[in-house]
């Protein structure tokens, strides 16, 4: 019986431990996705976490081949995902993304991983070379089309005054 019993408490044990490990808040994505190469500027920097996120008690942050931060700080949280905005990236090399995931009841989930960057050889922008066009020849009516326009105002015009005068018959009779 003692056997049993002490199977039984360690049965339970592992079934806690292991559903705790289920809820543990661990990473998903990211974007740009570790390891990749880039050749086009990132506007801003995704990770995903497994867990609801809380609002205000996340961190990320971006750093340059130089060490120096090249985030805006402006973070905003999506339920499981946190978003940085990032500066124009103008140097090569390695970008080291560092975050700190807070998600209610669990541990903070921190970690970093980095990506590369492959600048343009020039950054200049590009300037737009103006093109000529040809003017446009006005489209002009034929008169079919202004003696048509005019016999239907002059059409409106009697079925107006027919109506007043109908509407005035109508009115007086009363």
């Amino acid at each position: 019986m003692i056997k049993f019993a002490a199977r039984s408490a360690l049965v339970l044990l592992f079934t806690l431990l292991g559903t705790t490990a289920t809820f543990a808040n661990s990473l998903v994505s990211t974007s740009p996705m570790s390891g990749t190469t880039l050749s086009v500027s990132p506007t801003s920097v995704t990770v995903t976490g497994q867990l609801p996120l809380l609002p205000d008690a996340n961190e990320i942050s971006v750093t340059d081949p130089r060490g120096v931060r090249v985030d805006d700080g402006t973070i905003t949280v999506n339920d499981v995902s946190v978003t940085v905005g990032l500066m124009p990236l103008t140097e090569s090399g390695f970008y080291t993304v560092t975050y700190f995931l807070f998600a209610e009841a669990d541990a903070p989930l921190e970690g970093s991983y980095r990506f590369k960057y492959q600048a343009p050889n020039t950054i200049a922008p590009e300037t737009p070379t103006p093109e000529p066009t040809q003017s446009q020849t006005p489209a002009s009516s034929s008169w079919g089309t202004n003696i048509f326009i005019v016999l239907l105002l002059v059409l409106a015009v009697g079925v107006t005054i027919g109506l007043s005068l109908y509407a005035r018959k109508l009115f007086i009779n009363r």
